[in-house]
């Protein structure tokens, strides 16, 4: 029994007592709510910690500035909602993420983990929530209903910003990079997986750059919407019990902080009820990750090979490929994309099932909608830095695109102008079915001269400027 007193404290809630460790710095509520979902090892990023506790300290903050705390609470809270901020009390953010609906768990984690901290710096003990109580202090102004919400943008935003959207500037350009470079590699197009007429090996890298550069241009577009909060609506949007200035202050603070734009919701009822901008900005994520998966797929069947398939550039070897044939080297670090951007569509389909469970005033599915938003950006901003560095920067033309022009049929695309579309067209069926070029088969039936014939079947040409 004595080493059990030892390991524990006993802390009060409006439910009664409840031992917490000793050493914690959280409390109560965080208690039993580690007792009531025991469900996964998932929990909030860090991200995520870091933006709930600048919302913590910058909340204080502004109250101060509004006479509802005074200077030594307010400086003690914003001390250590620093703290959580620079990641110094992660280990004690333990709720699992498949929790009460609003994240109210998760709030009170972080209200009990500054109101704590606070109080050792003010010399206090741990547990007593004096002179630093969770809710009277440090979620002064605020409710779980509007403070998790606004966490989620201030998060997506700060890791689109810092992360994803350098991540995604790089991919775009080391594409171009490749574009340039392999612009003077005329090589077979192919649409329905079969040949077409020629195209530039550079053509393609520049339409994977687009991709890529449209698709910044909708996470951009995505921030506005991220940007629009719910702080200032408290429990279900009418902000009752918070000052009608508090949430503008804060959100001045957070913009000046993460140097990013962040704002009072001119309309709370619908962010509180709905995470629409969220929807939308999974969206945006969804279509970089489709264009990720396009363009990695791709990839790996231009390097197909190196003998007996397409062949057309050559990957950098990253490591052996298999555990039985010797010297094989498979197109990894293209699979590893591929397989983020399943996970990412994957993500998408649980935040639009999460967005649409607003029942009346809130949101019930805030955690899992937060969990999938952010591994969505930290995977999309990982894999175009990985992506970009292990492949796209180091892969190579082969002679094998050039090689395949002259035996391509769809060359006689180029006869159909000169000869009529039906003629080419048997010129094509000829060449085939004889194993022979268009250029042999032309040659003798049509009356083109072979100056005239090098002219019309210039595949350069044909790939336009």
């Amino acid at each position: 029994m004595a080493q059990r007193e030892t390991a524990h404290r006993v802390e009060r809630d409006s439910m009664g007592e409840v031992e917490v460790p000793r050493d914690a710095l959280f409390g109560a509520q965080t208690r039993r709510a580690l007792d009531n979902f025991p469900i996964s090892d998932l929990r909030f990023p860090r991200r995520f910690v870091e933006a709930l506790g600048a919302i913590k300290l910058e909340a204080a903050g502004a109250n101060h500035e509004l006479g509802l705390l005074d200077e030594r609470l307010k400086g003690a809270i914003a001390e250590a909602g620093e703290e959580v901020v620079e990641g110094r009390h992660d280990s004690q953010f333990v709720v699992d993420i498949f929790q009460t609906g609003s994240g109210t768990s998760t709030n009170m984690n972080a209200n009990e983990v500054v109101s704590n901290r606070a109080v050792q710096i003010l010399g206090g003990e741990v547990g007593t929530k004096d002179p630093v109580h969770p809710n009277d202090h440090v979620n002064l102004g605020q409710s779980s209903n509007d403070v998790i919400p606004t966490a989620i943008h201030v998060a997506a935003l700060v890791s689109i910003e810092r992360d994803l959207l350098p991540a995604l500037h790089k991919l775009r350009d080391a594409l171009g990079d490749k574009a340039v470079e392999l612009d003077g590699v005329v090589k077979t197009g192919r649409t329905h997986l079969q040949d077409a007429t020629p195209i530039r090996l550079g053509q393609e890298f520049t339409g994977y750059a687009g991709q890529i550069d449209r698709g910044i241009r909708r996470v951009e577009k995505a921030r506005e919407e991220l940007s629009e909060v719910a702080l200032g609506g408290t429990a279900v949007g009418t902000g009752v019990n918070t000052h009608p200035e508090f949430a503008g202050k804060v959100c001045e603070r957070l913009s000046a902080r993460f140097g990013i734009e962040v704002r009072e919701t001119e309309n709370h009822f619908q962010a509180q009820s709905a995470m629409d901008g969220a929807v939308a900005a999974s969206g945006a994520l969804k279509t970089v990750a489709v264009s990720l998966m396009k363009i990695a797929n791709d990839i790996r069947w231009l390097g197909a090979g190196p003998r007996a398939s397409l062949a057309e550039i050559s990957l950098p070897e990253v490591q052996p490929g298999s555990s039985i044939m010797p010297g094989k080297v498979n197109p990894v670090i293209a699979e590893s994309a591929a397989m983020v951007s399943a996970q990412v569509i994957g993500n998408d389909a649980t935040i639009v099932v999460a967005g649409q469970s607003g029942n009346f005033e809130l949101n019930v599915m805030l955690p899992v909608l937060a969990h999938n938003l952010l591994q969505s950006i930290e995977l999309l901003a990982s894999t175009a830095e990985n992506f970009t560095d292990q492949c796209v920067a180091g892969l190579e033309a082969t002679d094998r695109g050039p090689e395949l022009v002259e035996q391509g049929l769809m060359l006689a695309t180029a006869l159909a102008p000169v000869v009529g579309y039906d003629k080419a067209a048997d010129i094509s069926k000829e060449a085939y079915a004889s194993g022979r070029t268009i250029r042999e088969v032309a040659r003798e039936r049509t009356g083109l001269s072979e100056g005239q014939l090098d002219e019309t079947l210039d595949a350069k040409k044909m790939t336009g400027n």
